[in-house]
């Protein structure tokens, strides 16, 4: 699928991490494991939606963050947060996250981040952590921000 950038040829990185109440393959989390594929491939098919983090699994529950492995991440591109917030709010994955607090604990420090990246350009879970981490220390701001306090994408580089 091809997909328009910004206007200032960047696209928007988001990481979302969550804490699990319970191993993965536990019967609490049956139903969220078994929705993956699903929302995945409606992510996938998404208007604005660029790419997104997977292991060899096709999703990206498998793949380390901040060494604890009690969290899981979600991370992903998309043109500009209007695409992001059409995708979050509507079918299946709304009702996900109508249900998150039965299979993720509630942690007060951000868990969710947005930054732009140049056009192309695929973060790493090792930029997401820092982005996270940046959020936690300085709240909102350019390098990391949230879909309530977000930032336009920086102005082209002159030249």
């Amino acid at each position: 699928m091809t997909s328009m950038t910004s206007e200032n040829g960047h696209e928007l990185a988001q990481v979302n991490i969550a804490r699990l109440r319970f191993p993965l393959d536990s019967p609490e989390l049956k139903d969220f494991v078994d929705a993956l594929d699903p929302v995945n491939a409606v992510a996938d098919r998404a208007a604005g939606f660029i790419w997104r983090l997977q292991s060899e699994t096709g999703n990206a529950t498998d793949v380390p963050v901040f060494g604890d492995s009690w969290l899981i991440v979600n991370m992903s591109v998309w043109r500009d947060t209007d695409a992001l917030t059409a995708f979050m709010y509507q079918g299946q994955h709304r009702e996900l996250l109508a249900r998150r607090r039965e299979w993720f604990e509630r942690v007060e420090e951000a868990m969710t981040a947005l930054w732009w990246v140049p056009a192309g350009e695929r973060p790493t879970v090792q930029d997401a952590e820092e982005r996270l981490r940046i959020l936690r220390e300085h709240g909102p701001t350019d390098r990391a921000f949230t879909l309530r306090n977000s930032f336009p994408a920086p102005a082209p580089a002159a030249g």
